[in-house]
């Protein structure tokens, strides 16, 4: 059963910086070990989630110089990992592709960008890179309107996007629909985002309890998505530090709607590779009747072992 399976495993160097009095280690050591599998289901027609996971990175390496050692580093790394679930919105036009146009776009926005900023020092760059990720949030859903204006079969279509990406040990998400993004931290799961459907606005405003949201009727018709009939855009945008030992989790409403918090749990405590997590997760989503499509990617960061 395994379906478009991206898996990665990568070491994220010391990165140094130059200043006066020679070169400083600047950055943490980060292990990160990602994957992920999207799978259409036992009961949908064809697979309307797409899923992205991203390595960026910037390098300089001293080939020749007469500097005194230590002035400055014989090479200098610094690496990022992004990751993107999106949903296209069932039963409306074009799903499949409203999702796919999503991720495409949010790739090509990021390679546009003339000046990555990998290291959030101060208040100014986060606040820079919070204002990015919203921007990027509104290209988006222009893109989707301008497809749509082309193509009338897709007016209509829309769909959900998380994404996430981590600057050394800062780890930003950016969230819209009622895709998830969670943390599992010392066999403990946390929610990290807050589903944009009517049933969970319901209870924001205690009109239903919080225990009732996942079975309400109202819990797939989302209050805010990306689409052409989407008039104004409002991602959620936060920031978590991450501790050695923490696995995040993107996924679609495949796997929350099949497997509950405390089963998604007891996955990830067995402690496994990113790719048989990811692998875990689909199979209990389809063993629990995979009525729609199902789509996780998982990452695990650590502190790489000393040779």
């Amino acid at each position: 059963m395994k379906d478009d399976i991206n898996a990665d495993t990568d070491e994220w160097p010391a990165a140094t910086r130059i200043t006066k009095g020679g070169a400083r280690k600047a950055s943490a050591i980060v292990a990160v070990d990602v994957a992920g599998q999207s799978h259409q289901g036992l009961v949908r027609p064809k697979n309307e989630d797409h899923f992205v996971v991203v390595r960026l990175g910037r390098f300089m390496e001293r080939l020749q110089s007469n500097l005194p050692e230590g002035e400055s580093p014989s090479r200098f790394e610094e690496l990022t990992y992004g990751f993107g679930v999106a949903d296209g919105i069932g039963g409306s036009a074009g799903g499949e592709e409203a999702s796919r146009i999503a991720l495409d776009t949010l790739n090509n926005l990021i390679l546009d960008v003339p000046d990555w900023i990998f290291r959030p020092d101060d208040e100014i760059l986060t606040r820079e890179i919070v204002r990015r990720a919203a921007e990027r949030y509104e290209k988006i859903k222009d893109k989707l309107k301008e497809h749509a204006m082309e193509e009338p079969r897709l007016h209509g279509y829309g769909t959900t996007m998380t994404v996430a990406w981590n600057l050394s040990r800062n780890l930003f998400i950016g969230h819209i629909g009622d895709s998830r993004a969670y943390l599992h931290r010392q066999h403990k799961l946390c929610q990290l985002t807050r589903d944009h459907t009517m049933a969970q606005a319901l209870a924001d405003h205690g009109q239903v309890s919080q225990a009732e949201v996942a079975r309400h009727r109202l819990r797939h018709v989302l209050t805010r998505s990306l689409g052409d009939r989407v008039m104004e855009v409002k991602p959620d945008i936060q920031q978590v530090v991450l501790d050695a030992g923490d696995r995040l989790l993107l996924c679609s409403d495949g796997l929350t709607d099949m497997v509950s918090d405390s089963g998604i749990a007891s996955i990830l405590d067995r402690g496994e590779t990113a790719e048989k997590s990811c692998q875990a997760l689909v199979d209990a989503a389809l063993k629990a009747g995979g009525k729609d499509n199902v789509t996780v990617i998982m990452a695990r960061y650590d502190q790489p072992k000393k040779s």
